[in-house]
């Protein structure tokens, strides 16, 4: 028996993307289904001019769209998991999270320049408080621009504001054919990848089985484990993607290394931390670092953040 099924997803490219992957790749086990994508306007596509940490709100690029799965306009909502809260409006759940893409940052350089060997006192564009902490560690003469918009908008900006590189996520330029342009793949030794990074999530009404059974064959066990790890990190910390947060987890058989560092948004103090388990421990390890972290000093920074901004995402 067929059935239409209503699928929620941003209106960018990559957003577009990234529904479409999903949809052709569920109709190769549900070919009797029909899959509607549809665009929802999120609050931080509407305002793309406003920095990320003036909105005041969590779910930025969320809350819309959790909005018509709730109110049953979608049946699901295709997402990429770094934009995804930590915490969950009642009566919603993640179905699926799909095998993750490269999750490190990448640079692309006008000159084809590695961030090493970038001219003093380079313009770097990025809206990432967490790339911008890092990158100023690493070099602090950096000048860091902001740089909000899709990647189309942004890849056109590098040349716009004559800026002397970008800095972007690995998968969102990969999945849109822009592989080619990368300069370089940045260490995590230099800056660790936001939570969730690389990964495409979809979110449901919890209890509702039928979509649950169809999105679950996108499921990839090993990227669920590492995410649950990192997301778990990043609950416990109660930051969003606006505060500079990040982490890794990785995964080799059952042996899960989880990552993860705090630094305040000069960057002159950044805390890293790692710890080590199993997999079946993906949760605990990511509240057992976060309270390293918080208290090696973590706390401090994130209360300074709080008092600056007044709010998290």
């Amino acid at each position: 028996m067929s059935k239409d099924i209503v699928v929620g997803t941003r209106a960018s490219r990559l957003a577009q993307w990234q529904a479409h992957w999903v949809v052709n790749n569920l109709k190769k086990f549900f070919p009797k289904h029909k899959f509607i994508v549809v665009e929802v306007k999120t609050q931080g596509d509407k305002n793309s001019n406003i920095a990320l940490t003036q909105f005041g709100t969590k779910g930025v690029f969320t809350k819309e769209l959790e909005t018509a799965i709730l109110e049953r306009r979608i049946d699901f909502a295709v997402h990429s998991m770094k934009d995804l809260p930590t915490r969950l409006p009642d009566g919603l759940t993640i179905g699926a999270i799909c095998e993750r893409s490269d999750p490190a940052d990448v640079l692309i350089s006008r000159q084809g320049l590695s961030l090493e060997e970038l001219p003093l006192n380079a313009r770097i564009g990025t809206s990432s408080l967490r790339r911008r902490a890092q990158l100023k560690h690493f070099r602090s003469d950096l000048q860091i621009e902001n740089l909000r918009g899709n990647l189309n908008t942004r890849m056109a900006k590098l040349k716009k504001q004559n800026l002397d590189g970008i800095v972007l996520a690995a998968a969102g330029i990969e999945r849109l054919g822009w592989g080619n342009r990368i300069t370089q793949r940045v260490p995590y030794s230099i800056s660790l990848p936001a939570v969730g990074q690389g990964a495409i999530g979809i979110e449901i009404r919890e209890n509702d089985r039928e979509i649950l059974e169809i999105v679950k064959v996108l499921e990839h066990a090993p990227s669920a484990i590492t995410i649950s790890a990192e997301r778990s990190f990043l609950r416990t910390l109660e930051g969003g993607c606006q505060i500079p947060i990040g982490a890794i987890a990785t995964l080799e058989g059952k042996a899960l290394v989880l990552e993860g560092m705090v630094g305040n948004l000069n960057g002159v103090k950044i805390l890293r931390a790692k710890l080590d388990g199993t997999a079946d421990q993906a949760e605990q390890i990511g509240i057992y670092l976060a309270n390293k972290l918080l208290n090696m000093g973590a706390d401090k920074i994130l209360n300074e953040l709080k008092l600056r901004f007044n709010r998290y995402e």
